[in-house]
C-alpha cells in the first residue's frame, strides 16, 4: 500500500521527489518511526502505551531542567532517558505487576506526564539545550537530530537493531510468546511479567529519546499537550499499518517503519496537492481502516481460511 501511494505522488504531482520535498518528509517520517518501533515491543504483547506522546514531551524539559542545574548536556541528557525509562517502569509494573489494563495505566500516565510538563516549564516554550537561538548547535546537538539526515539515521539503525532483537533474539521470542498466549508462556518458564515490563521500559526510552530528536532539530520544545497527543496516535497508526496486531502475537518493526513511511508520504503528498489540513486527519483515518482490511486479509489468505473465516 506504501509503494501504490508513493508512486501515486509521483505520477501526479510533478515536484513530489525534489530535494526540497524529501527533507521536508523526512521530519515527519523518522520520529514517528522511532516511537512506532518501541511501540510494536507493546503492542506484540497485546498491551498498549497511550504515554508515549506524554514521554515524548517531557523528557526535553527534564533534560533542560538538569542541564540548567550545572550538568553537562551528555549526563544530563542520559539523566532525562533514564527518567523516560523509569516512566516506562512504572507502566510495566502496574501493568504487569498489579494487575491492571495497560490502556487504563497508560491513559492516567499520559494525563499525569501531560499536566506535571506543563507545571516544570510553566507552560513555556524553551531553547534546547546545546542550540542557540542563532541556529548553531555543539556537536553533541547535531548528533542528535541537528542535522538534516541524523535523525532519520537513528531512525534506520533502531529499527535494524530492534527487528533483529525481536525476530533473533530470546528476547523477541519470549515477547511473540507472551502475546500469543501468556498462560503457555509462563508454563514453558517465561517470565511474562518481566517480559512485559522491560517492554514498556524500551518503548518509553525511544519515545523520550525521539523528544530529545526532535527538540533538536526544531531548536525549541513547547509543553503543547495537543502535538503529544498527535504524535502518539500516529505512532500507533504507523504501527497498524505497518500489521502489528493490537491483539497481540504477531508483528514487526521494519512493518511499523514502512507505516510511518506510509503517513509521511499521504502527509506529504497532500500537502503538496493543496488539500486543506481540515481533511487531512479523514484521509489518514481512512488510511488506517484501509490497511487493516489490508492486513486482515493478507493474513487469512495465508492461513488459507479465506475471507469466509
Amino acid at each position: 500500500m506504501t509503494l501504490i501511494v508513493f508512486l501515486y505522488f509521483v505520477i501526479s504531482t510533478s515536484h513530489f521527489l525534489t530535494g526540497s520535498s524529501i527533507k521536508s518528509l523526512l521530519p515527519y517520517f523518522a520520529p514517528y518511526a522511532i516511537m512506532a518501533a518501541g511501540q510494536v515491543f507493546v503492542m506484540v504483547l497485546g498491551e498498549i502505551d497511550l504515554s508515549i506522546g506524554a514521554v515524548y514531551l517531557f523528557v526535553p524539559f527534564i533534560w533542560n531542567s538538569v542541564h540548567n542545574a550545572g550538568v553537562p548536556l551528555l549526563p544530563a541528557l542520559i539523566i532525562a532517558i533514564i527518567a523516560a525509562a523509569a516512566v516506562g517502569a512504572i507502566n510495566g509494573f502496574f501493568t504487569a505487576y498489579v494487575g491492571i489494563a495497560s490502556f487504563v495505566v497508560t491513559l492516567g500516565m499520559q494525563l499525569f506526564l501531560a499536566g506535571l510538563t506543563l507545571v516544570i516549564s510553566h507552560s513555556t516554550q524553551i531553547t534546547t539545550p546545546g542550540t542557540t537561538t542563532s541556529g548553531s548547535m555543539d556537536t553533541l546537538a547535531k548528533i542528535f537530530g541537528g542535522n538534516t539526515y541524523s535523525e532519520l539515521i537513528w531512525a534506520v539503525v533502531i529499527v535494524i537493531i530492534l527487528q533483529v532483537l525481536l525476530s533473533r533474539a530470546r528476547w523477541g521470542t519470549y515477547t511473540v510468546a507472551v502475546g500469543g498466549n501468556k498462560f503457555s508462556a509462563a508454563e514453558s518458564g517465561v517470565n511474562t511479567r518481566w517480559v512485559t515490563m522491560r517492554n514498556f521500559i524500551l518503548c518509553a526510552s525511544f519515545a523520550g529519546l525521539t523528544g530529545i530528536f526532535e527538540a533538536v532539530r526544531t531548536l525549541s520544545a513547547n509543553p503543547d499537550p495537543t502535538s503529544a497527543s498527535q504524535i502518539m496516535f500516529l505512532a500507533i497508526a504507523a504501527c497498524i499499518i505497518g500489521g502489528t496486531l493490537m491483539t497481540g502475537g504477531e508483528g514487526t518493526v521494519v512493518g511499523a517503519l514502512i507505516g510511518a513511511l506510509f503517513l509521511g508520504i499521504l502527509t506529504e503528498g497532500l500537502n503538496l496537492k493543496g488539500v486543506s489540513d481540515n481533511y487531512l486527519d479523514l484521509y489518514l483515518g481512512l488510511a488506517v481502516i484501509v490497511a487493516m482490511v489490508i492486513n486482515v486479509y493478507v493474513r487469512r489468505v495465508r492461513r488459507g481460511s479465506g475471507l469466509g473465516s
